[in-house]
């Protein structure tokens, strides 16, 4: 491709409402076009990347097995009023009505259409395993979308289903597709992890999210650098403390502290370490009737170490609280520990409470906590002395850097990260909803096992982004990129000799499939070189009359903070050697 015949458009300032370092270059380098909230045009340049991405995806889909077809963008409701997901689903779905009056939906996923086609399609046993994938818009009437492409309304995702005839098929279809996305990640050239992550209510263990490492990201990876341990932060934990708890050596006393309502405030006026204190958080459960009306609640007490937060994905795994909890109202609060929060605790409680006690609490001796009195806390708080031993100890929090591995090999570090893809087992959940049947072996119907697998196809790009770029840019693996070589020809316009050496570099190039562009604008070398470094295009070759007549070429990597001298003659190998791709 040469430039002049290509559409760049770059800019010298973001738009004032880009936010992250992705938005604002991907506009300034003309990649994207912002067309409403959350909606934006993909422009030549940020196609190029976009269609990259989708050929890597589809041919690693393919070699798994993964058959490719395309779902509507627009779906009738009646699916998904088959699940329930029209109701329950949030304003993130937008439903939309027909000149007809007839209920629409625009699809933020697929399982209800790709189900249809599996019951309709797929009658017997002899015909599993499959996966359908396709590579398609998708829509989520986000609240507030931001970031760019990092959380729009209209985005290109990558959604495949398997199904399989049982629980063993399934969980083998779930690892080829893990494999498959390694593979994946593996070929984009980006840093990247992946991390268990939650099942939800399906349970088990076989969710993973594949999370792009970036300073700018907005989960928290949690991994052991000395072992292959990793989860997000709502799946993490740390290796269960041991005893024996220590002996108490302090007795418990009510001690005043004025305005100190945090743990924090606390340990500080005390002149105490923050994990010597517990926190008291206040959950409710509702009791309801068939016509879900509330007809009794219940107050439950978690404790958790002062220095600790809780995690509400644990939480709901809790006997009693896992099928659903609130936090308790001010009204039940004071009703039941006769004070206001921020001097809450377990010991003479107004009316009885549900305790849960986090692991570390368990095994803590003098430890402090509110005293159900304003202005006061108890200090020298024991087990067994104070208050009765806990009857429910449970993993309430979310682990912290240094805490063990569980896997007993290390301690844990935390870094960011930027979810790019999931692959997740399904189970029954949507196959039981919509009576999608098969034929088993034994004649009988039986219902799909699914999975389903997920890529962020045009987030991917901004993920790549907040990972690589510089102060003069973005930087692009080289199987991403736009496009993977630039020859910036000095003066071409007026030097002959410049011009017949980029035409045949550019020649070279082309029919050895390197994917280049010959920059034949005639742009001064500063405003052409800043063009390429903000689009990022990973390897740059400049000519001038000057390195002819010496022979020589220049050569830089997008990282390389000074150009290399290569002989005009070995230039296309040494170009060649340098491209991972």
């Amino acid at each position: 491709m040469k430039a002049s015949q290509f559409f760049i458009s770059t800019l010298k300032e973001a738009p004032a409402d880009a936010e992250v370092v992705s938005h604002k270059l991907m506009t300034r380098a003309g990649l994207i076009k912002k067309l409403g909230a959350g909606i934006y045009n993909y422009m030549p340049m940020g196609l190029r990347v976009i269609r990259k991405v989708e050929a890597i995806v589809r041919e690693e889909m393919n070699r798994a097995g993964a058959v490719e077809c395309t779902m509507p963008v627009v779906q009738p409701a009646e699916l998904w009023q088959e699940t329930g997901r029209f109701e329950k689903m949030g304003p993130e779905l937008l439903r939309i009505k027909d000149r007809h009056d007839r209920d629409f939906v625009i699809q933020p996923t697929s399982e209800e259409v790709v189900t249809d086609i599996a019951r309709q399609e797929l009658r017997s046993y002899k015909q599993l395993p499959k996966n359908l994938y396709q590579i398609q818009t998708k829509f989520r009437d986000e609240r507030r979308p931001r970031f760019g492409l990092m959380r729009g309304r209209e985005f290109i995702m990558k959604d495949a289903y398997s199904f399989d005839r049982d629980q063993v098929g399934a969980k083998a279809s779930y690892q080829v597709m893990a494999a498959a996305y390694r593979r994946i990640f593996d070929r984009f050239g980006l840093r990247y992890r992946a991390v268990a992550a939650d099942s939800g209510a399906i349970g088990g263990d076989l969710s993973e999210e594949f999370q792009v490492i970036a300073a700018t990201g907005e989960d928290a990876i949690v991994y052991c650098p000395s072992s292959e341990y990793a989860a997000n932060m709502e799946k993490a934990e740390a290796l269960a403390p041991t005893g024996p708890r220590p002996a108490a050596t302090q007795e418990r006393t009510l001690t005043p502290t004025p305005g100190k309502a945090t743990c924090g405030e606390v340990a500080e006026f005390l002149g105490v370490n923050l994990s010597t204190t517990v926190k008291s958080l206040v959950l409710a459960t509702d009791e309801v009737n068939d016509q879900e009306e509330i007809i009794g609640s219940q107050v439950w007490l978690l404790l958790v170490r002062g220095d600790h937060d809780m995690n509400e994905i644990k939480v709901s795994k809790v006997p009693g609280l896992d099928k659903g909890f609130r936090f308790a109202t001010l009204a039940e609060i004071e009703a039941h520990f006769g004070c206001k929060p921020g001097y809450l605790g377990p010991l003479d409680v107004k009316q009885p409470v549900k305790i849960v006690v986090d692991r570390d609490v368990a095994l803590m001796a003098d430890w402090i906590c509110g005293a159900n009195q304003v202005d006061h806390h108890i200090t020298g708080v024991n087990w067994g002395r104070d208050l009765p031993e806990p009857d429910l100890v449970a993993d309430l929090r979310n682990v912290v850097a240094g805490d063990k591995s569980p896997d007993g090999l290390g301690e844990l570090a935390i870094e960011r990260g930027i979810e790019v893809g999931h692959v997740f087992y399904l189970g029954t959940k949507y196959s039981k909803a919509m009576n999608a049947t098969f034929l088993a072996e034994d004649g009988k119907p039986a219902f799909f096992e699914m999975g389903c697998y997920g890529i962020g196809v045009s987030r991917l790009p901004a993920a790549a982004i907040e990972q690589n770029h510089d102060e003069r840019g973005i930087i692009w693996p080289d199987a991403i990129a736009p496009f993977t070589v630039v020859i910036c020809p000095i003066g071409m316009d007026r030097s002959e000799e410049v011009k017949v050496a980029a035409e045949k570099l550019y020649a070279e190039f082309t029919a050895s499939g390197v994917d280049v562009l010959l920059d034949d604008r005639g742009e001064r070398p500063g405003a052409m070189f800043a063009d390429w470094e903000l689009i990022g295009v990973p390897h740059r070759v400049v000519i001038s009359d000057r390195g002819l007549k010496e022979g020589l070429l220049e050569y830089q990597h997008r990282r390389d903070t000074a150009a290399t001298k290569v002989a005009v003659d070995d230039v296309f190998k040494h170009v060649k050697e340098r491209l991972t791709v």
